[in-house]
């Protein structure tokens, strides 16, 4: 084996490491939960990511996989609206939870704060789900903490500073609803200058850069090449959505469909000027700058709350289902195109597990196909992640 890549990919719900030949294939992989922890030291926080509990899992599974010698790059990929904050020192201060019910404390201050959709191009959310709103909560209700900050990394590239001693700052992490990007301008909104953010903030470096070799100490400790190379990395549905792109004709119109944690839809091609702030549509930044037409559920939350176990859905699952007249009215989590709607089912009490497994998996092909049809995609839709594997979806 020569030329492999690691990709270190960090969802909300599961965190990943996969090993790839240069041809794309998955040689090896490893995985572990990714959950939020509790955080008492923290208050008026309540938790945060689990950055050490994935950083030791990461280094241990490292040093024992097959094939280290050969690895020639590290590409890390992880979820949106996070963010590590470190001190001078590189000491790592804070890493927050967007789910946290805390931000809600300065949600009506921060929104009079934030700049209008038509400049960001980024919805108002729930919780932390703005990454805006996390950097406010802790300068206003953390200030001793924020002092301290030297720097805000947004998620993978807090990775890539891990493991290669150097800070840089990315579109596809920047834009994607955090109020920090002004797409259309190419440029930080309003918002990072008015609160003083701007130098916080590391140099912006495109995804796919290799911001330098693998800190020495982590080479030897692991077994990897001295020559490996760290990339800046990338926010996970623009990880997918890029495959995609690449290769394809510029006006070609399609849509990507990612699915996790949660199921964001790209329109490439779809007009921005469609975008609709109140039902969780926004511009994603792609990796080469691009405003991208998007919009969002949680599918794989929604779905867990629905099917309610892991079983498989079936077709004569389906066929219970229909006939017993179930149906599942949104919304089961946070975000989406149905805000504040407490979700409910239907009939669905009596439900074997395939057929509640059914359930789930038609109430997420609607909301998607719904979507898309807000969004007014065109082209064919690609699926990736679980819901490609879902033969009912």
């Amino acid at each position: 084996m020569s030329g492999l890549i690691v990709v270190l990919d960090i969802g909300k719900t599961n965190a990943k490491l996969l090993l790839l030949d240069a041809a794309g294939s998955c040689l090896w992989s490893a995985e572990r939960a990714s959950p939020a922890l509790p955080a008492p030291d923290m208050a008026p926080l309540t938790r945060q990511l689990d950055v050490a509990g994935i950083e030791d899992w990461a280094l241990a599974t490292l040093a024992t996989m097959p094939g280290r010698k050969a690895v020639r790059a590290i590409v890390p990929i992880a979820h949106g609206a996070a963010m590590v904050l470190l001190d001078a020192a590189g000491t790592r201060l804070l890493a927050p939870d967007y789910e946290d019910p805390a931000f809600t404390q300065t949600q009506p201050a921060y929104r009079a704060q934030r700049p209008p959709f038509a400049e960001t191009l980024s919805p108002a959310l729930p919780a932390g789900l703005n990454l805006g709103a996390q950097i406010f909560f802790v300068q206003q209700r953390l200030p001793a903490l924020f002092a301290r900050t030297s720097r805000l990394l947004t998620y993978p590239q807090y990775w890539s500073w891990r493991f290669s001693g150097m800070a840089a700052s990315e579109v596809t992490s920047l834009g994607c609803h955090t109020d920090l990007w002004a797409p259309q301008q190419g440029e930080y909104s309003r918002l990072v200058a008015a609160q003083g953010w701007e130098g916080l903030l590391a140099p912006l470096r495109p995804a796919a850069t290799p911001l330098g070799r693998l800190r020495p100490a982590l080479a030897a400790s692991l077994g990897l090449p001295a020559t490996c190379q760290v990339i800046c990395g990338i926010h996970d549905s623009n990880a997918s959505y890029l495959a995609h792109r690449i290769g394809r004709p510029p006006a070609a119109p399609f849509c990507v469909l990612s699915s996790g944690t949660w199921c964001v839809i790209l329109a490439s091609g779809a007009k921005l000027d469609g975008l609709d702030e109140a039902a969780d549509m926004l511009a994603n930044v792609d990796a080469l700058g691009v405003p991208t037409a998007t919009a969002r559920f949680m599918g794989g939350r929604e779905y867990a709350a629905i099917a309610g176990t892991e079983t498989p859905p079936t077709l004569a699952g389906l066929d219970e289902m229909l006939t017993a007249g179930a149906m599942a009215l949104p919304g089961f989590a946070l975000g989406g195109p149905f805000p504040g709607r407490a979700g409910r089912l239907l009939a669905a009490d009596a439900l074997s597990p395939p057929a509640r497994a059914a359930l789930a998996s038609l109430y997420c092909a609607l909301m998607a196909d719904y979507i898309l049809e807000r969004l007014q995609g065109q082209g064919p839709v690609l699926v990736d992640g679980p819901f490609a594997a879902n033969p009912l979806f």
